[in-house]
């Protein structure tokens, strides 16, 4: 994972919707991202089965990346293209987070997450990026600015929800992936994705 903070985002999009959302993301949306000072990667990834449909990770230099400055001014001035995509955003759940624990690297096919209350174990986690199949793991503390304000596209998507802590594991091999993921949530329900698109 690139940087020491990060946006975790995971929500659904109505079936007849998915073909223009996923245009607007590909052309403008993440492309914009990209573009402001201290956002290194964009990832979209899409659920193998079930829901969320959709997990999508923006990792940035660091926090106040997230929390000040271009990012802000972006979420609170949408284009025309953002506005009516916005409202298609189900079950919202998004994080601004710093990154706690990195355990390999690398972009893999496939992704786990875990929303948790609690941290996973630190150890459990560094042995689980050493397994076959698996190349990395990562864990995600939320860091929910004193004060701040909801944003324009807050608002129009209508309020997020927010993971406090979140783990990661990816890795070349999505069995491998989903039965690693399943030992470091401790009961916690794993969604394994596939990579779908990566800027830059």
């Amino acid at each position: 994972m690139l940087g020491s903070a990060a946006v975790a985002m995971w929500w659904d999009i109505a079936p007849e919707v998915r073909a223009e959302w996923e245009d607007w993301h590909t052309r403008e949306h993440m492309p914009e991202r990209l573009a402001i000072p201290g956002f290194l990667r964009g990832t979209r990834w899409i659920a193998a089965s079930g829901e969320p449909s959709y997990f999508v990770l923006y990792e940035a230099a660091d926090l106040g990346t997230l929390t000040g400055g271009p990012y802000v001014e972006r979420l609170n001035n949408p284009t025309p293209w953002s506005r009516r995509m916005m409202p298609h955003h189900l079950n919202m759940v998004r994080s601004l987070c710093r990154v706690r624990e990195k355990y390999g690297g690398g972009l893999a096919h496939a992704t786990a997450t875990l929303q948790l209350e609690r941290p996973p174990a630190a150890e459990t986690l560094a042995r689980l990026a050493q397994r076959k199949g698996v190349s990395a793991a990562h864990v995600l503390e939320a860091q929910s600015p004193a004060g701040m304000p909801q944003t324009t596209e807050q608002k129009i998507r209508g309020g997020d929800r927010e993971a406090k802590w979140i783990a990661l594991v990816s890795g070349y091999d999505a069995a491998a992936v989903a039965a690693a993921a399943g030992e470091a949530g401790a009961g916690a329900a794993a969604r394994v994705y596939r990579l779908a698109f990566c800027l830059p």
